[in-house]
This record gives C-alpha cells, structure tokens and sequence, in this order.
C-alpha cells in the first residue's frame, strides 16, 4: 500500500506538465535575477517566456534546438533593428520587418515562433544596438545553457541537434 502512495506521488512530481513548469521557472527566474547586470540592464524580453513554452514543453522539437532558440532571436532583432534604423516605425515598416524575420528564419532553418515577435519588440520600444546583446543574444545563450543542464538533470535527451 506505501508503495502505491509513493508511486502515485512520483507520477505527480515527475508529471511532464510539471517538470516542465519547473524548468520555466527556473530559467525566467535565473534570467530575472541578472537584470541590472547587463549593457543596458535587460535580461530578459517577452518572447523569451514564448520560448520556454517550447523548450521545456517541447525540447524534441526542431524550433527547440539551440540553433534555432540562438539564431532565431538574434537574426529577427537585426531584422528589427535594420529596419527600424532605414525606415522608422510605420504600419507598412513593421508589416516588412516580421515579414524578412519569418522568410529569414525560414531560409536560414532557424525558425523559433516567439523570435517572430522581436522586430516588434525592438521597433515599438525604439532600441538600439545594444539590444542585440543584451537582451538578446546573452539571453538566448544562458536559456541553451539552462534547457541544457535541466533536461540533462532530469534525464530528458536534449538538444537532439545543436
């Protein structure tokens, strides 16, 4: 009977669902905790909670993988950043710049879906340069780096492809 109960409880805590969350938590926190520290402060962006979604929730997955996670936020901000330096904020100039960041990610099979709202981010908060690095790229390195030992930890093969 006590080892129907405890299994009952193994099932519950090593729930995917819940191992999951855990993994979230952990990195957004992690990420939370550096803010201040980096060029302009920023550790953090709202697609990076998108792309804990699919790391954790999702880590086979190919828009998972490190190159897409790195490659996809960095390659969208440029975009973001180009067209915001040549053209400005205009309808038409946010419509071209997620536009080249979903063709670009595309081309480049680097696809991460919340790296698709990056242009946006950039071009409505008016960044800089700066940007790039910190959040993003810095960002981006760190949530690998923690998807990495968490599902290493807990026993989850990940990343199937670098």
């Amino acid at each position: 009977m006590m080892n129907g109960k405890i299994g009952e409880l193994r099932r519950l805590v090593f729930n995917p669902a819940l191992v999951a969350g855990a993994g979230a938590m952990l990195c957004i926190s992690t990420l939370a905790s550096l803010d201040g520290l980096g060029a302009n402060g920023l550790w953090l962006m709202a697609p990076f909670g998108a792309t804990m979604v699919i790391l954790f929730g999702l880590p086979e997955s190919p828009l998972a993988q490190p190159r897409n996670i790195f490659f996809g936020h960095l390659l969208t901000t440029l975009v973001g950043l180009g067209i915001l330096t040549l053209c400005g904020v205009q309808p038409w100039s946010l419509g071209l710049a997620v536009g080249l960041a979903v063709s670009l990610m595309l081309l480049t099979d680097t696809t991460h879906p919340p790296a698709g709202a990056n242009p946006l981010i950039v071009m409505l908060g008016g960044q800089g340069w700066d940007f790039l690095w910190s959040p993003v790229a810095v960002g981006a390195a760190l949530i690998i780096v923690g998807g990495v030992v968490f599902h290493r930890s807990t026993g989850r093969r990940y990343p199937v492809r670098w």
